[in-house]
């Protein structure tokens, strides 16, 4: 069963479920919703916790073996399992055993990273989420991140001005922890409760983190200023070119196949073929509209370029012509770098 994380705290409150699933890769509001669940259940009278860590090589036998073991100091535990991976294997077959069989006073937290669609079609997961709670975390979207921060500000008592929350929005996306931390810190320092844009400006560091699918949305939406942004983010950060240039790659070839899709067929069937899921619909289609099929080939060919710069076969700066082509990809007007 779904539960949404709003949602979480009245479920608690009125239903028991043998395992709880809460999977994401936002570790601020995984966190959040695992502290809800201990505390609910917790009140519940599960005061009794376990922790396990499931790496490589996990025995989960132990865990097996831990949900049917009387405990000395409590009626009823918890026993909260945090995966490093969402791999199938002895794994499923465990959790499938526990569920179809689960121990009477015992409930299981399992937590970990976003869930993938081929894990969750496989047998095991499936019988574990229609056994318990599945709770989904999703990041926040840009555009309802000065909302996310704006009520972020009002549970910890401040007011903060419009342009406050905009500015704050654009030092911290990608980064909630780094949000909380930083509202926490000017509640410290506000005298009155209210926050302008100075006590931002002087207080926020500039916490941003970025990943190469947010650099790959911002620059097919043709937004130049946060493309240049994220693209300057990630090598402060000291992501590895080739993995930008991977996945920079696949997405260039998608709209490649779907611009010459358009040759014959219509725009919406186009997407289809490409399996642009419903959010990204938008963008991709005025990225299809402000550039040609031999375009998307161009900034192919000159992704081969950076890779042999990074190689040491071509001389030249592989991240000045990463952006450049991210920065064309977007639609700013960019010249290519000549290679002698």
């Amino acid at each position: 069963m779904k539960v949404y994380p709003e949602k979480l705290a009245s479920h608690l409150k009125n239903t028991d479920s043998p395992i709880y699933i809460v999977s994401g890769d936002e570790p601020l509001l995984v966190q959040e919703a695992c502290d809800q669940i201990r505390s609910g259940l917790k009140d519940a009278g599960y005061t009794e916790r376990e922790l396990f860590h499931a790496e490589a090589n996990f025995d989960w036998q132990q865990v097996l073996f831990s949900a049917s073991s009387m405990s000395l100091f409590a009626e009823q535990k918890l026993i909260e399992i945090r995966m490093s991976s969402i791999r199938p294997g002895d794994k499923g077959a465990a959790l499938q055993a526990y569920v179809e069989n689960p121990a009477p006073g015992t409930i299981i937290l399992l937590v970990m990273p976003r869930l993938e669609k081929k894990v969750s079609a496989t047998k095991w997961f499936k019988a574990i989420e229609q056994a318990g709670a599945l709770v989904q975390i999703w990041p926040i979207e840009l555009k309802d991140l000065p909302g996310w921060i704006n009520t972020r500000f009002g549970k910890a008592g401040l007011k903060a001005s419009r342009e406050a929350v905009a500015i704050m929005a654009e030092r911290i996306e990608g980064n909630l922890l780094a949000a909380v931390q930083e509202i926490e810190r000017l509640k410290l320092l506000s005298s009155d409760g209210t926050i302008d844009v100075a006590d931002v400006v002087e207080g926020v560091a500039n916490s941003s983190r970025y990943d190469v699918f947010t650099l790959l949305d911002a620059a097919v939406a043709g937004d130049t200023r946060r493309t240049l942004k994220i693209v300057q983010g990630l090598k402060l950060e000291g992501v590895d070119v080739l993995y930008i240039l991977a996945m920079l790659s696949r997405e260039l070839r998608s709209l490649a196949s779907m611009a010459g899709e358009l040759k014959a067929t219509s725009l919406d069937a186009a997407l289809k073929k490409g399996r642009v899921w419903a959010k990204r619909r938008e963008p991709v289609s005025r990225c299809l509209r402000d550039h040609p099929a031999r375009e998307f080939q161009e900034l192919l060919s000159r992704l081969s370029d950076i890779d042999q710069m990074v190689k040491g076969i071509l001389n030249g700066n592989p991240w000045d012509e990463l952006t450049s082509v991210v920065m064309a990809l977007a639609g700013a007007a960019v010249t290519p770098r000549q290679i002698g």
